[in-house]
């Protein structure tokens, strides 16, 4: 079992916000059909990942953010990689970098809404007890 991370690192990996070893998703983001499931708990140390009923409503104003984001970058691409093209292939070009995005713009608000406004911090000992196995 891997040692403790940094914050930025276990973010980025979607671990645990209090071990940094858990996952925070039970499967692949490729699995369209199971890419949001999550478990109650960490695997590793137990911490809940839903502070609150309804706490994953405030990743929306997150997921937007990424957005907002992905069309500015694909619309500034678009301009001058292509040469500024029709009104349509920027809008088929948004549209499909942003579904085709949804999945890991999805698990990633989580990640950050958990990460920030969950009130969880990494906590070194109880992660060094379980990467020993005690």
């Amino acid at each position: 079992m891997p040692g403790p991370q940094s914050v930025l690192r276990a973010l980025l990996a979607q671990k645990c916000p209090r071990c940094h070893l858990g996952r925070l998703f039970t499967h692949s983001a490729f699995n369209l059909a199971k890419f949001d499931e999550m478990p109650a708990a960490c695997p590793v140390c137990g911490q809940t990942y839903e502070p609150e009923v309804g706490f994953y409503w405030g990743a929306m104003y997150i997921s937007y953010g990424f957005s907002v984001g992905i069309v500015v970058l694909t619309g500034v691409l678009l301009y001058f990689l292509a040469g500024d093209p029709a009104a349509w292939v920027y809008i088929l070009t948004v549209a499909t970098v942003v579904l085709g995005l949804t999945p890991v713009m999805f698990r990633y608000s989580r990640t950050v809404m958990l990460y920030f406004f969950g009130g969880t911090h990494y906590d070194a000992a109880a992660a060094g007890r379980l990467a020993r196995g005690l």
